[in-house]
């Protein structure tokens, strides 16, 4: 693999919740080997890969929608404001450490496992050798970084999977957000659909396997009740 791609697959994998931890919640065995879980890119001239191409030409007729602006919105990873409506208010994850860490934790799994996934099939962006519109900037770092399986796609479905947990009464806004948030980057013209799917894929493997790390499940609990008093907080000032 080339050095930049490489260095593009582990950095842009996976946006973090702002700093992200150095250690994650799992190691080894325990880390799903998602090139084996995940069906891959569609092979090239394959039904699913003409379809591919076919969505990213159509839905470039998208550009300047209010639905290609949520698109361009969405590029943001900055998921407690993406998600608050979703949520029922902005995370504020300064003042949220036991949540900050949870999230932290499972991002620095998500990223490395994500990353190595991208590695594994270097599969190339669908607006690389096309001048059609996309919504977000065409990066260098963009352009390196593979295709399959959208990092970002999996940051926000893994996100709203354990915040779905948390918040068990806000678990339908938060997923239906978490799945919109995934859709964004075919729309924008970033990911395939495919790669799409694969990120929503990855990111349901990785979170149950967290599950399976004591720790995880742990902060999980501490969690969930710095969350409910972070609620009766909200409660109580209006």
């Amino acid at each position: 693999m080339r050095p930049l791609m490489f260095v593009a697959a582990l950095s842009l994998a996976a946006p973090a919740l702002g700093r992200v931890a150095t250690a994650g919640y799992l190691d080894g065995a325990a880390r799903p080997d998602l090139a084996v879980i995940l069906p891959g890119p569609p092979a090239a001239g394959s039904p699913r890969a003409l379809a591919d191409a076919a969505i990213f030409r159509e839905s470039r007729a998208m550009a300047g929608s209010a639905r290609w602006r949520m698109a361009s919105e969405d590029v943001s990873s900055d998921l407690p404001q993406r998600f608050a409506a979703a949520i029922g208010g902005r995370l504020d994850l300064a003042a949220l450490p036991a949540t900050r860490r949870l999230l932290d934790r499972l991002g620095a799994d998500r990223s490395a496992m994500i990353g190595a996934a991208k590695a594994h099939w270097q599969s190339p962006r669908p607006f690389v050798g096309s001048d059609a519109p996309i919504c977000e900037s065409r990066r260098p770092d963009l352009i390196a970084n593979g295709d399959y399986p959208s990092g970002h796609t999996a940051h926000g479905w893994s996100f709203a999977l354990v915040m779905a947990e948390l918040l068990p009464d806000r678990a339908g806004a938060i997923l239906a957000r978490a799945r919109a948030y995934g859709d964004s980057r075919w729309i924008c013209g970033s990911h395939s659909t495919s790669a799409v799917e694969g990120g929503y894929l990855a990111a349901s493997a990785i979170v149950a396997a967290e599950h399976g790390a004591p720790a995880f499940r742990a902060d999980l609990e501490v969690a969930r009740a710095e969350l409910a008093r972070w609620r009766a907080g909200l409660s109580s000032a209006r």
